[in-house]
């Protein structure tokens, strides 16, 4: 966000739901489990009550344990990436770099590590459903309805550790899964006030040759370093 030896735990200890959607979580799992690293193109969206305000795209690279590097290459080169303690958002236009300790970030694309670590789906949710009122962007996918752990909880008692996602929870997310093979599709977060974030994964890779140092980033020279969370356009909006 993911060894054949936890294959037989998720079936015998599945994500509480339908019984289709329990084996379709644990067959994502499965799908990235076995795998070191992983590449993928991507297309991120970001819509505000229904209308697409920013589009962009780019390959994303994963890599075991909790390490990922999201190169955004339209409409400009911007670089997301976390080493497996700092999550790191550079734009080389504005010469600078946000760095912030990767546990305490709520950018939305810090979860999305679980495809690089051993967490499971239920990391981050509690239960999963099908959502069948949700269409699938590719015929005969499936699409998962994901309840974040800590949204039963009243605001007093919710926190950010309940809720990978940090302190402002997400009301809606789905993943869109392949039936035959587990492999992701797409990620659909829903906030308050109408925000959605879609992310599509095409031409996955499992196992390509990625160097270490490409999880590791070094402030080019007259970059100026910003500590703090990561409030970028992003996530934030334009």
């Amino acid at each position: 966000m993911l060894p054949v030896l936890y294959t037989a735990l998720l079936f015998l200890f599945p994500l509480p739901g339908g019984n289709e959607a329990s084996s379709l979580a644990a067959r994502m799992e499965t799908r990235y489990r076995n795998a070191a690293t992983l590449q993928a193109t991507f297309l991120e969206r970001y819509s505000e009550n229904g209308a697409v305000l920013r589009t962009e795209a780019g390959t994303a690279y994963f890599r075991r344990p909790g390490k990922m590097r999201w190169e955004y290459d339209h409409p400009e080169k911007d670089l997301f990436l976390v080493d497996g303690k700092t999550a790191w958002f550079y734009v080389p236009a504005d010469h600078t770099v946000t760095r912030v300790p990767a546990k305490q970030s709520e950018d939305l694309r810090t979860p999305l590590a679980l495809l690089a670590g051993r967490m499971k789906i239920s990391r981050i949710c509690s239960r999963v459903e099908l959502a069948e009122r949700e269409n699938p962007v590719r015929e005969g996918d499936a699409v998962l309805h994901c309840i974040v752990r800590g949204q039963s909880k009243t605001a007093a008692n919710a926190s950010s550790a309940d809720n990978p996602f940090g302190n402002e929870a997400a009301d809606a997310i789905f993943f869109e899964v392949n039936r035959d093979n587990g492999e992701l599709a797409r990620i659909i977060v829903r906030q308050a006030g109408g925000i959605q974030l879609e992310f599509r994964f095409e031409n996955w890779r499992f196992d390509p040759p990625i160097p270490e140092s490409m999880f590791h980033f070094e402030p080019p020279p007259g970059v100026a370093i910003v500590n703090g969370e990561l409030l970028d356009a992003k996530t934030q909006g334009n």
